[in-house]
């Protein structure tokens, strides 16, 4: 399994922490006009069990198969066409987002949704990258970090410069065939290649229209999205000698998008939901 796609679903269970306990009353995700102590302990207590939760797993699904070393460095600047650097550009990004998703729930100030959002989120991967240095497998990498510290600028810098996430990264994935003839590497069955393939994953920056353009004329939510992606891996390195002549290539894509979090709705539990979904690209044609 790729750690970062583990981020994954971390993501999404980071954004639970806004109806843990809850029931069907929805009207509670509604956020709070000023700081609410309980739901600011909630948040924080969320946070903690969650993390030690994973960090568990990724020890004892990911690490223990693998011997352990002293903390050590690795250059894997271009494995997999540089695929994994964008995902980690990705988890960081969206596990600041959501994770500010909470803190604004309980009532914290737009400040604090973002210093303690993106903190997290950084310090979260830089956690599982720590780890890495000290798996013989793995190493701990300096491009990972990079790639890190760009999702977490990314969320930042838009903060700071607009206010606003004109630019939002999101996911999306198709099978392919290369699991077929590597299924240890790349995935068996479709959760695993969900997980593994990155031949199958796109990676998009997906621009509001209209916060940049402000015409009338497209809709709030339509985004015009630009996708990367690659295609013919059986291995990160294209060095490796039982796996010659492969054919890798870089892709670029370009398509519409939505944007779920702009479309106007006074229901907070849709609100919550499309937050949740937001990343994922929508598919349309490209």
């Amino acid at each position: 399994m790729q750690k970062k796609h583990l981020v994954l679903f971390f993501i999404c269970g980071c954004l639970s922490q806004l109806i843990i306990g809850q029931g069907s009353e929805f009207s509670v995700l509604r956020p709070s006009d000023s700081l609410h102590k309980k739901r600011q302990k909630t948040v924080i207590l969320s946070q903690i069990s969650m993390t030690a939760a994973s960090l568990i797993a990724l020890d004892q699904l990911w690490y223990k198969d693998y011997q352990r070393s002293g903390f050590r460095f690795t250059d894997d600047s271009n494995d997999w066409l540089r695929m994994d650097k964008a995902g980690h550009v990705f988890s960081s990004y969206q596990l600041g987002r959501l994770s500010g998703d909470a803190y604004k729930w309980s009532g914290s100030s737009k400040k604090n949704q973002l210093i303690y959002g993106s903190m997290y989120g950084l310090a979260f991967l830089t956690t599982v990258e720590i780890m890495d240095g000290f798996s013989e497998e793995w190493g701990f990498s300096w491009t990972d970090m990079l790639a890190n510290s760009l999702g977490t600028g990314l969320l930042v810098g838009q903060e700071l410069l607009w206010e606003d996430q004109r630019l939002v990264l999101k996911y999306s994935f198709s099978r392919t065939q290369y699991a077929q003839q590597r299924p240890e590497r790349l995935g068996e069955g479709i959760y695993e290649e969900f997980l593994k393939d990155y031949n199958g994953q796109t990676y998009w920056l997906s621009a509001n229209i209209n916060s940049f353009l402000k015409y009338a004329k497209f809709p709030n939510w339509l985004n015009l999205a630009l996708g990367y992606g690659a295609d013919g891996m059986l291995t990160g390195s294209p060095e490796d000698a039982n796996f010659a002549n492969q054919n890798r290539v870089r892709q670029f894509y370009l398509s519409f998008d939505v944007d779920l979090s702009r479309i106007k709705t006074n229901s907070h539990f849709l609100k919550t939901i499309f937050s949740l979904l937001n990343v994922i690209k929508i598919p349309l044609p490209t």
